[in-house]
């Protein structure tokens, strides 16, 4: 789909970050490993209050609109003091409002078509 390429979701992604959330600059957009369209991208960020690498992507499903966050598996346990597990949350919140951005994005984008 369209709305999935690497120029598509660049460019919504800076209008993510113009929203003023103050973690959104963590967010950079990368190629999705997939054999059958090259263009096509997902979101990764390093989470800063835990060392936690995390994607956003969309569903699989044809016409799907819907996106998910995934956390990489970690080694070892990650203990955070309560100052940390605020940043944490901060972050978490921004990821929620950027799947629902992202969401909101595609399900106009195909009304479009």
């Amino acid at each position: 789909m369209t709305f999935r390429t690497m120029a598509t979701l660049q460019s919504w992604v800076d209008d993510f970050r113009g929203l003023g959330y103050d973690d959104a600059d963590i967010l950079r957009v990368i190629p999705q490993d997939l054999d059958e369209d090259a263009d096509r991208g997902l979101i990764a960020a390093q989470l800063r209050s835990v060392s936690t690498t995390f994607f956003v992507a969309p569903g699989a499903a044809p016409g799907s609109t819907d996106w998910a966050v995934t956390f990489e598996p970690r080694e070892n346990a990650a203990p955070l003091p309560a100052g940390r597990v605020l940043a944490l949350s901060g972050e978490l919140a921004m990821l929620a409002a950027l799947c629902s951005f992202l969401q909101a994005r595609s399900e106009a984008f195909l009304a479009s078509q």
